[in-house]
């Protein structure tokens, strides 16, 4: 029986702040052709939204300049756009049909930017939508996939509470403590050995006693900045407090969450003397770096610790490649964030779905998604050039990333939990969590106490806002 998405029922003009869920990339825009090459311009958020909203792009159902048809795709996930140029060409050569591809940076509102292509009459045959929060934006005009071959072969489609599939798959991303095997190893310290709060702390305190030996900045790459990272500290972490060490299906924690904002302090009080010992042992340029600044300092074995998923891999072998390769080339992992001892699981999910625009080119853009879930199709591509962790059962292609065999011996052992983050309020995490984290790793907030009440207080109003 497929598993049915959660779907809270929240209001769609609440939406557009809920952005670039586990994707961190620098701020820019592009739009990928059938060249193989991809042009970049750095732009703003607010530029692009606005150029949006004035700019008319090709219908969605057009002949290229080469003659044929053209389907339009809009990705948020800059790190694969060089391999996403290729998964054009390759359908393009076998098939005829160009798929234009328009990238949107990171740090940059993608819902907002594709309300306002709807508005301009510029929407995309095919969009990034990231979970329960924009499907009910975009619901009234997402086709429905219910009946395509590729649902068969995965259970990680996104399925509404109606039942139906209106999302593609194209990966699975990991949440997890990560870490550079070597440094622990130099240190004598087994990963396995970290089950919670006391050999956690332990760990960071023989690492911190070692660093000049051990070349490291910090013992952990914590950023908290929450201007740009919003994501990572309110989102992603504080994620944690929701599912660490739970059963995929169990939303007891975001439930609480969702009724007037409560948290459950049995829970989150020792999670929130986790978040202080990742601001005793940071990088004290946490609260102000960017999140390049936080990859190349644990690509470049400046950090034992990031507070990073899986995702990073496509940028250490990339971006980064020079600066992982002068550092090792190191084997990474992840531990769980176990706040509580015994915790045992990391959270992996899809980040977001591919979505097709009822009223575009729905038969092409059925036809390209099929095709891309295919072994002789794009599923070759999609894991050696994008570095996606294939989500299709049938798939013989794993990337070279260094984090794929982490994701599969985690999955393999049913060490996983689902994240739920995606099911709480818009705006949760860019509009209040993110803020109050970096305030903690600041030292405005003095203790976990204050922490917690600070985050209880401010969820509350949160939520009773209509």
């Amino acid at each position: 029986m497929k598993k049915k998405a959660l779907a809270f029922m929240l209001a769609a003009t609440t939406t557009l702040s809920f952005v670039l869920a586990g994707c961190g990339t620098t701020g820019t825009t592009g739009t990928t052709g059938t060249t193989g090459t991809t042009e970049t311009a750095e732009t703003t958020s607010e530029a692009t939204t606005e150029a949006a909203a004035t700019e008319q792009a090709p219908a969605a159902t057009t002949d290229s300049a080469e003659g044929g048809e053209t389907i339009r795709l809009v990705n948020n996930k800059a790190e694969i756009q060089e391999g996403l140029s290729i998964l054009a060409d390759t359908y393009k050569e076998q098939t005829g049909v160009t798929v234009s591809i328009d990238t949107i940076g990171g740090g940059q509102d993608t819902q907002a930017i594709l309300k306002n292509y709807y508005q301009a009459g510029n929407m995309p045959d095919i969009f990034v939508f990231e979970g329960d929060t924009h499907y009910e934006t975009w619901k009234d005009l997402l086709a429905d996939l219910s009946d395509e071959a590729w649902t068969n072969d995965t259970e990680a489609e996104y399925v509404a509470a109606d039942g139906h599939v209106y999302g593609f798959p194209t990966t699975t991303e990991a949440i997890g403590l990560s870490y550079n095997k070597s440094i622990l190893d130099k240190a004598g310290i087994d990963p396995k050995s970290i089950t919670g709060p006391e050999s956690m702390r332990a760990a960071f305190e023989k690492l911190d006693s070692m660093k000049d030996e051990l070349g490291l900045t910090a013992v952990v790459g914590y950023y908290t900045e929450s201007a740009n990272l919003w994501w990572t500290a309110g989102q992603h972490l504080f994620g944690t407090y929701l599912d660490s060490g739970l059963a995929r299906n169990d939303t007891t924690y975001l439930d609480l969450i969702n009724d007037g904002g409560k948290l459950d302090m049995d829970r989150a009080k020792p999670f929130a003397e986790m978040v202080a010992l990742f601001n005793e042992y940071t990088d004290p340029k946490g609260v102000s770096g960017s999140y390049d600044d936080q990859v190349l300092g644990f690509a470049s074995g400046k950090y034992a610790f990031v507070t990073q998923g899986s995702w990073i891999g496509a940028s250490m072998t990339s971006t980064y490649a020079d600066q992982y390769a002068e550092a090792g080339n190191f084997e990474v992992g992840m531990i769980p964030y176990a706040f509580i001892e015994g915790q045992d699981t990391i959270q992996t999910n899809s980040p977001n779905w591919w979505g097709l625009y009822k009223d575009g080119n729905v038969e092409a853009s059925k036809a390209f998604i099929q095709w891309c879930s295919q072994n002789d199709g794009g599923q070759k591509i999609l894991a050696e050039n994008c570095g996606c962790v294939s989500p299709f059962t049938s798939s013989e292609y794993a990337p070279a990333d260094p984090y794929a065999a982490t994701i599969g011996e985690y999955t393999a052992a049913g060490k996983t939990s689902a994240w739920h983050w995606q099911g709480w309020k818009a705006g949760l995490a860019q509009n209040v969590t993110s803020v109050i984290f970096q305030d903690f790793a600041k030292g405005s907030i003095k203790d976990t106490d204050q922490f917690l009440d600070t985050l209880q207080k401010a969820i509350e109003a949160y939520y009773a806002q209509q």
